[in-house]
């Protein structure tokens, strides 16, 4: 059974992945449909050509023999013989001399009975010919018919002529005349058979030459395909060759020029980019021994507080605080920096993830007491993974000083949870919140939901940006949910191993009751 489904979805999957195979299908089957057309045209054409044919040849011979019969039956003496005599025997000539290249049988409608040829069935006669004679006076009638036999001969197709003859005294006696069409009849079979002769032998022609175009036409679209893919890994030096000037050599030279340009730009791009990491990197070093020297003033300055007036003390405390913050702001953007620069390295560890949000939770402890939050810890006894600690203990910690801060002194829950093929972490808080639409816009540098409301914990802007990048740098996800007023939730999912493919994450995006 597979194997039956595999066989009858194998046209299918052509279908979709081979454009020779789409182009080769839709060109024979258009081909198809157009030689039904010109060979039903033909045979229908054929047919009433020779029907048309047929019928004339037959209604002028049989307007010269009921001419010759009613002269005949005019200068009958029927004082020596009865009418029926007479009609019979002007129906044995007429049909000795149809006979004669077996043109035509004769039926007519004598005053006792029908009067036949010998061996015809006068049931050939359709009614409807009989009626039509019987009320159309002198006129010939015509209509096609099957021709029976008595004496053993097979049926076959003719056509029926018919008339009426006079007879002096006695009246009106039908006339019919049944012309064999075996000659037509062949003549239509040899067009039928030709034209399906024809139909056979042009299919696997013209499938043959559609194929041959298809491969001419799609072979410098495949080599642009392949072309791409390899601009795309990095070989931006990868040319099409050009051969010709027709419209396939002008998608090469467009190619061409397209790749020519990109080397160029991403050319442009790297040197600038190269440029802002250097200097970034450099005004961060720079700037940490000047720092050094600001912090170890600051230093003494600060521990000597309390011999100063409250303005001078107050101030040496905002300072203090502001140059922690720019020391945390200095360590992210250098960290920012090697992301930038592509040179960010995982450290890898067996961990148990359970252990490790623990610690960063005991660790956030002061600032939840601080605010006057508690921290709710829902967890496995064990979820091990591989990961780098380091990179983790920052996401976690970024997100535990983001929840307390913006929990508004409301419970934080932290749950971690695991299945066979990924690892989670969710933090949620039911403070502020945040719109649906900034649910991405969390993660940008320096972004600010409320930009009016006061920074207490003193952060540099950048932690959940660096915790998105610290995530995909694991092949994980850091998902954000928020309402306003209803709080927020952040979601980290980690493969169990890095390069594992994550079916699903273990905690769901939305929190229960979010909806």
């Amino acid at each position: 059974m597979t194997r039956v489904r595999r066989l009858l979805a194998a046209p299918w999957t052509w279908w979709a992945r081979s454009l020779s195979f789409r182009v080769v299908t839709m060109s024979v089957t258009a081909s198809l449909i157009v030689l039904a057309l010109t060979g039903w045209l033909l045979v229908d054409t054929s047919s009433r050509g020779i029907l048309e044919a047929k019928t004339a040849q037959s209604v002028s011979e049989a307007s010269a023999v009921i001419e010759s019969m009613q002269s005949s039956l005019r200068d009958a003496d029927l004082r020596t013989s009865t009418v029926n005599e007479r009609l019979t025997v002007l129906a044995r000539d007429a049909a000795s001399r149809g006979n004669v290249g077996n043109q035509y049988e004769v039926v007519i409608s004598g005053p006792v009975s029908d009067i036949a040829s010998a061996g015809v069935d006068v049931g050939s006669v359709p009614p409807s010919i009989r009626t039509a004679v019987a009320d159309g006076g002198q006129d010939l009638f015509t209509t096609p018919t099957l021709i029976r036999f008595s004496d053993g001969r097979a049926d076959a197709a003719g056509l029926v002529v018919g008339g009426a003859l006079l007879a002096p005294g006695s009246g009106r006696y039908p006339v019919y005349f049944l012309f064999l069409m075996d000659q037509e009849e062949e003549t239509l079979q040899v067009v039928r058979r030709s034209a399906l002769l024809a139909a056979t032998a042009f299919l696997p022609l013209m499938t043959g030459i559609m194929y041959l175009i298809s491969l001419q036409a799609l072979r410098p679209i495949r080599a642009a395909r392949e072309a791409s893919e390899r601009i795309a890994a990095g070989d931006l030096a990868e040319r099409m060759t050009v051969r010709g000037s027709d419209d396939l050599a002008g998608l090469s030279q467009s190619m061409n020029h397209m790749a020519a340009e990109l080397q160029d730009r991403l050319g442009q791009l790297e040197n600038l980019s190269r440029v802002q990491r250097q200097f970034v990197s450099d005004v961060s070093h720079e700037l940490r021994t000047p720092l050094t020297t600001i912090r170890m003033a600051v230093d003494v300055i600060h521990e000597n507080r309390a011999r100063m007036e409250p303005v001078p003390r107050r101030s040496v405390e905002l300072l203090r605080g502001e140059i922690d913050r720019f020391e945390t702001l200095l360590t992210d953007l250098l960290e920012i920096s090697r992301f930038d620069a592509g040179a960010a390295e995982l450290q890898l560890e067996d961990v148990d993830l359970v252990d490790l949000v623990s610690v960063e939770v005991a660790a956030q402890q002061a600032l939840a007491d601080a605010y006057e939050t508690t921290i709710v810890l829902d967890a496995p006894r064990h979820a091990y993974c591989l990961v780098d600690p380091r990179r983790i203990r920052r996401i976690v910690s970024n997100l535990l000083s983001n929840a307390i801060e913006h929990g508004e002194g409301r419970d934080v829950i932290v749950t971690v949870a695991a299945n066979a093929s990924a690892v989670a972490v969710a933090v949620c808080d039911f403070g502020v919140g945040f719109s649906a639409a900034q649910s991405h816009q969390v993660f940008s540098r320096f972004w600010r939901g409320d930009p009016s409301r006061q920074r207490t914990v003193g952060g540099s802007g950048l932690g959940l940006s660096i915790a998105l990048s610290d995530a995909q740098l694991h092949g994980g996800w850091l998902n954000a949910w928020g309402r306003p007023g209803r709080g927020a939730q952040f979601r980290l999912t980690l493969p169990v191993r890095p390069g594992e493919s994550v079916l699903e994450s273990p905690i769901p995006v939305v929190p229960e009751g979010g909806q």
